[in-house]
């Protein structure tokens, strides 16, 4: 069985490549993927040192290195027969993938690309390639290039919050306190954003936001 090439595909609506999905040179050693989530510390009256309030999440960043070789080969064509394909330079391969990091004429922004192989399907826009030149023709042309390209995700907002809709309340009720729920907790629940504790506290005349007991009801405003 022949190995399957991974694939780069531009978003439909790009030039790049006349738009086209096209193949890597050599598949990838290894790939690594990570994600990340962000937080800020917020500080609340009443405690010895700030919390982590959570911001965005679910960033994902794939990294890998990609192998272009242009230096010409013997091809076998029959039982004794072989073709000599020359060199050629290594640039226009290179462009394919430099060219995810430009403002693309259609679009009005760099495309976003695809990176297929396997079970892999990363969707993100290209962020850096890094180039390193290893092979020239006698004249200088280069003809061998190893890429390590930066992929990183991006996110369908409309998307995301029809799969996460935030629980802002549009008119007043009340919540029973239970043990260990605070106020900035409740307010990222109801509110999703822990800031409005503040909200809520002034609402129910509350000085020290530690200052609530478990079977008290509060009061949680509408925004």
């Amino acid at each position: 069985m022949a190995f399957k090439k991974a694939t780069i595909t531009p978003e439909k609506g790009s030039t790049i490549n006349g738009g086209k999905s096209f193949t890597v040179l050599f598949n990838p050693t290894e790939y690594n993927l990570s994600e990340s989530a962000n937080y800020a510390e917020t500080s609340v009256p009443g405690l010895d040192g700030p919390i982590q309030q959570y911001i965005s999440g679910n960033t994902q960043t794939l990294t890998l290195s990609l192998m272009l070789d242009t230096n010409g080969r013997r091809v076998f064509t029959g039982k004794e027969s072989v073709e000599e394909i020359a060199p050629t330079s290594v640039a226009p391969r290179v462009k394919q993938i430099t060219d995810f990091l430009y403002i693309d004429g259609e679009l009005h922004r760099p495309p976003k690309a695809t990176f297929s192989w396997g079970s892999l399907a990363f969707t993100g826009i290209v962020t850096e390639v890094q180039q390193h030149y290893t092979m020239f023709t006698s004249d200088g042309i280069p003809v061998r290039a190893k890429l390590d390209v930066t992929f990183r995700s991006v996110i369908d907002v409309e998307k995301q919050q029809r799969q996460q809709p935030l629980q802002s309340p549009d008119r007043t009720k009340r919540r029973t306190v239970t043990a260990g729920m605070q106020l900035w907790n409740l307010a990222l629940e109801e509110y999703g954003d822990m800031e409005q504790w503040r909200t809520i506290a002034k609402a129910n005349g509350i000085m020290n936001p530690l200052d609530i007991t478990p079977g008290q009801v509060l009061k949680i405003p509408a925004l």
